[in-house]
């Protein structure tokens, strides 16, 4: 049975970036799919471009709108939420509008999710050593670089790449990654491992994900992150370590006390 993978486009003032021609040759060759369009809260036309797109496939792309600009973080949430409704999408996942990483690359994660029943999640790096043709400007890589530092020291995973803008996951994790809003506009891709470490456990979901190399990456111009959010990044993810070190202690503490509760009763 062929499985249907719900795929989220975030997008933001794409009216001139947005390769339309690309998604629907996609969907001509590939049955597997359905596009899930986020407008968020574009001030350009966007929406008119999307809503013409929906057209092409109105059973196969759905566009969902928000009127106000809520950042990267919502929009994807936004159509995770949709789709987990669908009753024939299987797994749900998020690729950047300016397909940066290709809709073929993303059929590879897909491909490799649905070909091992252990996985719940597959996505995309960069920074892998099999990884070819990954063009980006020099600025970039060094934040990148910057940036990758502190992650690593707040998830304790062997990531390399979190950021990459591929993901897929099963449909069934969706609620536990999804369900409650994220703290970072841009950076919630940390917040997603966060909640599965927190959900599934270390070890276990050490099994249960693949980082993938991409065989290409494109930087495309006119990236969303301004200035001004690259000064914020390490602000963003100092309120996400204490957020969740402090959920994560909570949680330590309740289970401490039922085994205190328990043991007290059991002597009782």
């Amino acid at each position: 049975m062929t499985k249907i993978t719900g795929i989220i486009i975030p997008c933001y003032n794409e009216y001139y970036r947005l390769e339309k021609d690309k998604f629907c040759q996609f969907l001509t060759n590939n049955n597997n799919y359905h596009f899930c369009f986020v407008n968020d809260g574009s001030a350009d036309n966007t929406l008119e471009l999307l809503q013409q797109l929906r057209q092409f496939d109105p059973k196969r792309i759905s566009v969902i709108d928000l009127e106000q600009n809520q950042g990267k973080a919502s929009a994807v949430q936004a159509g995770a939420n949709y789709l987990k409704e669908l009753d024939h999408i299987d797994n749900i996942g998020f690729l950047d509008a300016d397909l940066s990483t290709s809709l073929e690359e993303m059929d590879n994660l897909v491909e490799k999710l649905n070909a091992n029943p252990n996985l719940t999640m597959v996505f995309g790096s960069r920074k892998a050593e099999e990884a070819n043709n990954i063009e980006r400007s020099f600025l970039r890589n060094l934040l990148s670089n910057f940036v990758g530092f502190f992650i690593r020291h707040i998830l304790q995973l062997p990531i390399k790449d979190t950021q990459c803008g591929a993901k897929v996951f099963k449909k069934s994790i969706i609620e536990n990654v999804y369900s409650q809003r994220f703290i970072s506009r841009w950076l919630f891709d940390i917040e997603i491992f966060l909640r599965l470490k927190k959900h599934i456990g270390l070890k276990d979901l050490l099994n249960c994900i693949s980082e993938e190399p991409l065989d290409s990456w494109i930087e495309v111009e006119g990236s969303k992150i301004t200035l001004k959010d690259s000064f914020l990044i390490p602000i963003n993810l100092l309120a996400i370590w204490i957020s969740y070190l402090k959920i994560s202690t909570t949680s330590k503490k309740i289970t401490e006390n039922l085994k205190l509760k328990l043991n007290y009763n059991m002597v009782k």
